[in-house]
């Protein structure tokens, strides 16, 4: 597993709270995915975002306001605790082997290796380490999809957290030109509000972390896991 380049940047956190992501502005998943699964947010709700990742979240949803009336932002998840990125870490090994009739138990070294390679190229690993926390427990990143006037998911052409080819954010161009068009006016809508998407998922953007950093060149990340603000 190859470690990611943005972890080496470091970290000026400026102490920002975690907001509510609010209902009537835009589209909240609901029951949450990961938590219809069994994952544990205890007191913290998912749909959580550090203050200005949320005032750019509501900038951004003002700029598809204004190229697509009547369509949303619909929120898949926000702030996950580092049980929560444990737990879903978790679950997509378990369910990728299941899909190959296999178990952890049951499965050799090499295939065990190869999953694992398959499932951290989509999950940040849960690490406890301050220096390198996953962008999902800074509060500072949100998977997301857009609906349209009538509540429709746009066709994105792979669901979000596929751990496949399919989630790499221009695999459909040249293949589906309405999937294509569809990212890429989630992304107009995101980076021109400030966010910047992950390389391989097209559903996740992000605002002042590591990742942000990385991209962008910054010399630090804003934000580092929120959990240790609250130790």
């Amino acid at each position: 597993m190859s470690p990611k380049p943005w972890l080496k940047i470091a970290i000026e956190e400026n102490r920002e709270p975690l907001l509510p992501i609010p209902g009537d502005r835009f589209a909240l998943i609901n029951p949450h995915p990961y938590a219809a699964l069994g994952a544990d947010y205890a007191e913290r709700s998912p749909f959580w975002l550090r203050a200005s990742v949320l005032g750019r979240l509501l900038r951004a949803q003002a700029q598809l306001s204004l190229l697509r009336p009547g369509y949303q932002l619909q929120i898949f998840d926000a702030y996950r605790p580092l049980s929560v990125q444990q737990f879903m870490v978790n679950h997509t090994r378990q369910q990728l082997l299941a899909d190959q009739g296999l178990t952890e138990e049951n499965v050799d070294p090499a295939m065990l290796a190869a999953v694992n390679e398959q499932v951290f190229t989509f999950w940040a690993a849960p690490n406890k380490d301050p220096k390198q926390p996953p962008p999902h427990s800074t509060g500072a990143a949100v998977d997301l999809t857009i609906i349209d006037a009538d509540g429709q998911a746009l066709d994105m052409g792979s669901p979000i957290d596929e751990p496949s080819d399919r989630s790499y954010p221009d695999y459909f161009l040249g293949r589906s030109p309405i999937a294509h068009q569809n990212r890429e006016l989630l992304n107009q809508v995101m980076t021109a509000a400030g966010f910047v998407r992950h390389p391989n998922e097209w559903w996740h953007f992000s605002f002042g972390d590591q990742l942000w950093a990385w991209r962008l060149q910054a010399p630090a990340a804003l934000y580092g896991r929120y959990a240790l603000l609250e130790a």
